[in-house]
């Protein structure tokens, strides 16, 4: 890795979407980055303060076109892929200078070979998609309407949720940042099925979400007129996140799980609450339940359990890296209720990818994460 003054140099690709200058907001204020690539095809020309006034007064390149981007002229370290989905798969394929064995594979290479030219053989990518999360093609396939176009890359992706995937992380050239709804759901989970605590069948995910979580773009149904006032279902038994938090889940439970997971759109512009329903296994209490998320997140810099009795709110965790966590005891006997709460563009998105760039450099894991929430 080639630094200056001990910083990563940083190439951000979709910087005029929210998780994008989310990522600028954070890394400005990192000791160990500079930014020295911005790309937004549909803002190219622009500086980034004329599309986020937020971001004014900082010294930052220009928006430029991903097709225009000279890389033999930028010495990069670490390239963040903000890129929608299904887009993303042929640029990491040619930043990683990856070729494949099947036509398709070829194709994206041929297709991306004059827009990589001349990028280090040593950078490495962290992709905020959904692109490299789901470790079978085929299952991407089935979920996303079209086949994987870098499948030979599937194996090299490490699923960046930090705190239970620290060590492969290190070093890693490809971090596949995991979804915000699946943060929310995996993290208060993931140590109750590993330790056994409760059972693996009828758990129940009810996830709210504000309106950044549907990205920039204009949609007639994320119109003031449309959200405001109301809240509503969507994507029921039919969301791209439930096969990615079946996968992550069947790894701490070690047999298969598949949820019943069903996100909601409330009239907000950021945060996920997700309030998740199980049964206790044979023998167990909610006392086991609680130790048993102590155990696993006590040492962690950005999941806190909350004191017993205190509800996770979006309020206080808005703007942080925080996962907040609870467990309550249902009024029906053998059954429970976690609460999650964190940012979907901070801890879901764009600080997750900022905590992962920190363990694959070795940084300390909090460096430019150390805000705290904004209240009110």
């Amino acid at each position: 890795m080639t630094t200056t003054d001990d910083k990563v140099r940083i190439a951000i690709l979709g910087a005029s979407g929210y998780t994008g200058a989310e990522l600028v907001r954070l890394l400005v204020r990192h000791p160990h980055a500079e930014i020295v690539v911005l790309t937004a095809d549909r803002k190219a020309g622009m500086a980034l303060a004329d599309v986020f006034p937020h971001l004014a007064g900082l010294d930052l390149p220009n928006l430029i076109a991903i097709d225009d981007v000279e890389w033999s002229g930028v010495d990069v370290d670490v390239v963040f892929c903000a890129l929608p989905h299904g887009t993303t798969q042929e640029i990491v394929a040619g930043l990683l200078h990856a070729t494949g064995d099947t036509l398709a594979d070829e194709l994206v290479i041929e297709k991306q070979r004059d827009l990589i030219a001349g990028i280090r053989d040593d950078v490495k990518v962290i992709d905020l998609s959904a692109d490299f999360r789901l470790t079978s093609a085929d299952t991407y396939a089935e979920w996303y309407g079209h086949e994987h176009y870098a499948p030979h890359l599937q194996g090299d992706a490490v699923y960046g949720l930090a705190e239970l995937n620290r060590d492969a992380l290190k070093g890693s050239r490809l971090v596949a940042c995991p979804g915000c709804y699946p943060t929310s759901a995996i993290i208060p989970l993931w140590p109750l099925l590993q330790a056994g605590v409760i059972k693996q069948t009828g758990i129940i995910i009810d996830a709210k979400t504000g309106a950044t979580g549907a990205g920039r773009a204009l949609k007639e149904s994320l119109l003031f007129g449309e959200v405001a006032e109301g809240m509503a279902p969507y994507g029921i038994a039919s969301h791209r996140h439930g096969p990615e938090i079946d996968q992550e889940l069947t790894r701490a439970a070690g047999s298969d799980i598949a949820v019943t997971f069903t996100p909601h759109l409330v009239p907000m512009n950021r945060g996920i609450v997700s309030t998740i329903y199980a049964d206790v296994s044979d023998g167990k209490t909610v006392d086991d339940l609680r130790d048993a998320m102590m155990e696993a997140y006590k040492d962690e810099p950005f999941v806190r359990l909350l004191p017993e009795g205190v509800v996770p709110k979006t309020h206080n965790v808005r703007g942080s890296n925080f996962c907040d966590i609870n467990v309550f005891a249902d009024r029906v006997p053998g059954r429970v209720i976690l609460v999650s709460a964190i940012d979907n563009l901070v801890k879901g998105a764009s600080g997750a990818a900022v905590q992962n760039m920190n363990i694959v450099f070795g940084f300390d894991e909090d460096a430019g994460l150390g805000q705290q929430p904004m209240f009110p």
